[in-house]
């Protein structure tokens, strides 16, 4: 299958390698590495992604994944690109995420397969990292880093004018400690991770160096973002989510089929499994015909995150809602449809539409709008619509009136779509 490092490059996973002649020497037979996670919340989100899709091309290659969700690192917060200290949350919500983390990364890598050499480990670093004897560890750990240095990287120098806390500033020992603690028990060589953790991989590979005499080695994946500047993973409403119960499978198949033209193989390549030639003979599609490949990312990164039946209800509901002219009308998308089911839905008082509801307020009830300021400017800008309808006026009120089959088909923009139904 060749160097999984020829993979990862031809992909466009790879920013930065410590020893690239080295690590490509070692990756070609099986090692170990490792990637730690932040349970900061409760779901990964599409920037997540890109490195949980390279812990998969590493195993496919026979690579063994050690996967850390930092529940000790979490009490401390990771400083690397915040202006301000992260809010820190207790033991019970960091447990709680990061149980939920490890079921998410159980469905993109071979967990318990009898057949497979090289399952993936799933730890917590507050295994070992919570049992610490604060003492030991600075002698033993705490004397090989140098304050100078430290305060070098970016991460910490960012943050030394709005002002970094000494409980921050030992997040680099620890996450150094971290890789050390791997070396030892799984003979783990490689630590992957975000170009905003470069240093303090590279102070783990300096710490091993130091303290066993031994090479390891760090490889850093580009920040991803769009062709319109945008941080990948973040969306009009906020984090693209992997969860279903947080972001759901439409809104994320609409996510990735909304790719700008000019993002769509590179996402191709990252966000899917897709043989080359395959994503290189999309790539040729101009015009009109791009679409193609737009769709086929959608459907392929929502039938890995949420399954094949989720990735068919989304294409299906996409497809009625945006045939090849992006256009519907009620009539034929509302009427006995079943396929419009995976759109997002409400259920309304039948009383309180009988009454009348604000439709400022109906589009933030449902989530179209985070607030009526922000619904009031949609009016104004003509992108409310009720049934295909164009709301006119600040002051509209829908009514029951408006029912389409008992239904009213909420619309933001061109493609933000949202179901009433009455109850």
């Amino acid at each position: 299958m060749g160097n999984v490092l020829d993979v990862l490059q031809e992909r466009g996973f790879v920013e930065q390698v410590s020893d690239e002649a080295g690590l490509r020497q070692a990756l070609e037979r099986p090692l170990t590495f490792y990637i730690g996670y932040d349970p900061s919340a409760s779901s990964f989100h599409c920037g997540n992604l890109l490195t949980i899709m390279a812990a998969a091309q590493m195993q496919l290659h026979h690579h063994q994944p050690v996967l850390v969700v930092g529940g000790g690192t979490g009490m401390v917060g990771d400083p690397s690109g915040k202006t301000e200290m992260r809010q820190l949350l207790d033991q019970e919500q960091i447990a709680s995420n990061v149980q939920a983390l490890r079921s998410q990364l159980a469905r993109f890598l071979k967990m318990n397969d009898p057949e497979s050499d090289n399952n993936a480990a799933m730890l917590n670093n507050a295994d070992w990292l919570m049992e610490l004897h604060y003492i030991p560890f600075l002698r033993e750990i705490g004397r090989h880093f140098s304050v100078n240095r430290m305060l070098a990287a970016e991460a910490y120098r960012a943050r030394m004018e709005t002002g970094l806390s000494f409980l921050e500033f030992n997040y680099q020992l620890l996450q150094a400690y971290d890789y050390l603690c791997l070396y030892r028990q799984y003979g783990c060589t490689l630590q992957m991770g975000g170009n905003d953790q470069w240093g303090n991989i590279l102070a783990g590979v300096d710490l091993i160096r130091r303290v066993e005499g031994a090479e390891v080695y760090a490889l850093t994946f580009p920040l991803l973002t769009t062709a319109s500047g945008a941080k990948m993973g973040k969306s009009a409403a906020g984090a693209v989510w992997l969860d279903a119960d947080q972001y759901s499978p439409y809104d994320f198949y609409q996510y990735w089929i909304n790719t700008h033209d000019d993002d769509v193989v590179r996402f191709l390549r990252i966000y899917t499994f897709l043989p080359m030639e395959e994503i290189q003979e999309l790539g040729r599609l101009q015009g009109a015909d791009i679409r193609q490949a737009k769709a086929k990312l959608a459907y392929e990164v929502t039938r890995l995150v949420h399954g094949e039946p989720a990735a068919q209800e989304a294409e299906s509901a996409s497809r009625t809602l945006f045939p090849q002219t992006l256009f519907v009308h009620v009539s034929e998308s509302v009427a006995g449809n079943e396929s419009i089911g995976a759109v997002l839905s409400t259920a309304l008082d039948a009383q309180a539409l009988a009454q009348g509801v604000p439709a400022m307020a109906l589009f933030e009830q449902v989530g179209l709008c985070s607030s009526r300021s922000e619904a009031r400017r949609l009016i104004q800008q003509g992108g409310a619509y009720v049934n295909d309808q164009r709301i006119e006026s600040v002051d509209a009120v829908i009514t029951d009136q408006h029912l389409v089959d008992g239904e009213l088909l909420l619309r933001a923009g061109k493609k933000r779509y949202h179901r009433v139904t009455v109850q």
